[in-house]
């Protein structure tokens, strides 16, 4: 019997359970959800939310999908889990498989963990670790470009935007990395020598003291919901190439279809050193994670001190999450997403079009099923998050941002809703 929430429940949350980017002096309201199913959010008092977030970015099924449902119960009579140190499962190997085999196939060596910012943290080690190995120590820091975002770990944060990257609490202990500007090219331009000049100068400055370049490849997430051109990573590349340093795409948001192709870098055709894999891993079921490297990265790590790669997170590679993160992708090529993702970002365009005429907005944006209306400030989030649940829909700003990034299965009747609530609301913001 499925217990519901109380009055008492909802006040004992407030007073003693920290949600994420919360206060607890002054804490945002909640909204007790008691199900969700397809593309929807039932609330407690029994209005239905249509998703607009995927559940930040994973659940590109929708919910209670049957296929991720049977899975997870079909796993769970096996074994919830066990360590990964020193022993293995069909269900990791299976997942590997698949992995590696949807990858460039220069990536062949797998590392699993529990979330997309300690798969970062694995691939900021791995970058370092294979410098050392190879005797040069000295590379031990990072080169990145302003506007984006790799996580809430403490490395992560390091090479997350400083200014407007949430982390600037931290910037007087964190270790300080390189930042270039952040891409200018739009998605559709080329990128000129002016565009790369700003990454250009810090590697040709710099490149005996950096192990890798990270960034996410043509759509950056949270430090700004920016898209640029795919001709800036392969200029990218050449340069990583030129004064040998590794390249690292953490595409734990862009994985998996959500920019219209099955991974971002598909879009330039290039082939990082590491990649991090995450949030549609699971299709939003479970926490998991992967960062996949080469065997060039991989074995120079394991030829020197000590002979193997320091890391090993308790739930590496959760047979549960790994069983259900197997029928996502199987159930990802299981129809023609690619339709699917087009079918948004036709529905995205049209439905937020309106938005472009409104004073408050600075730029409307559209790339495969993401979204984006960008204001020229800020929103009051108790306000607008209100204003968007009234009219039937769940969607979180933040900053100056309001965006969508809705599950692949979401029809067109249900898009058109979501995208009419945000031109509402955001119309009336002086």
């Amino acid at each position: 019997m499925t217990r519901h929430l109380s009055s008492l429940d909802l006040d004992f949350d407030r007073r003693h359970i920290w949600h994420p980017y919360a206060s607890v002096t002054d804490p945002l309201p909640v909204y007790p959800v008691r199900g969700a199913y397809e593309v929807f959010l039932e609330l407690e008092d029994g209005r239905r939310l249509i998703d607009g977030m995927s559940s930040w970015w994973s659940a590109i099924h929708g919910y209670n999908h049957p296929v991720l449902n049977e899975a997870v119960t079909a796993q769970l009579q096996q074994m919830s889990h066990v360590m990964f140190g020193g022993l293995t499962h069909e269900p990791a190997v299976t997942l590997a498989r698949e992995l590696i085999a949807l990858l460039p196939s220069p990536l062949q060596k797998l590392f699993f963990s529990d979330s997309g910012s300690v798969a970062v943290e694995v691939a900021i080690k791995m970058a370092i670790q294979y410098w050392t190995a190879l005797g040069q120590s000295g590379k031990n820091r990072l080169l990145t470009v302003r506007s984006g975002y790799h996580g809430d770990t403490f490395t992560a944060m390091s090479v997350s935007d400083p200014d407007t990257g949430m982390h600037t609490l931290f910037q007087g202990v964190i270790m300080q990395q390189f930042f270039a500007d952040a891409p200018p090219c739009r998605f559709h331009e080329s990128c000129s020598e002016e565009d790369i000049a700003s990454l250009a100068n810090l590697l040709e400055g710099h490149h005996r003291e950096i192990a890798a370049v990270i960034l996410e490849p043509v759509v950056q997430g949270a430090g700004g919901m920016r898209f640029y051109s795919p001709h800036y990573l392969v200029r990218l590349r050449e340069l990583c190439d030129r004064y040998d340093v590794l390249l690292i795409f953490d595409e734990i948001a862009t994985g998996f279809g959500r920019t219209g192709k099955l991974f971002a870098l598909e879009h330039a055709g290039v082939v990082p050193d590491i990649i991090c894999v995450g949030k549609a891993l699971t299709g939003g079921y479970m926490t998991l994670a992967a960062t996949v490297t080469t065997a060039r990265v991989s074995e120079a790590i394991c030829s020197g001190s000590p002979g193997l790669f320091m890391h090993g997170p308790t739930f590496m590679a959760n047979p549960l999450a790994c069983a259900v993160a197997s029928a996502s992708i199987r159930l990802l090529g299981s129809y023609d997403w690619q339709i699917a993702v087009t079918a948004i970002e036709s529905g995205l365009r049209k439905g937020l079009e309106p938005c472009r005429t409104f004073r408050s907005v600075a730029e409307v944006r559209v790339l495969g099923a993401i979204g984006v209306v960008e204001l020229h400030r800020p929103v009051e989030m108790r306000v607008v998050q209100q204003q968007l649940v009234d009219r039937g829909v769940w969607v979180r700003p933040f900053g100056r941002l309001i965006y969508l990034m809705p599950p692949f299965i979401m029809q067109e009747e249900e898009l058109a809703l979501l995208c009419r609530a945000v031109c509402d609301v955001v119309e009336a913001i002086a």
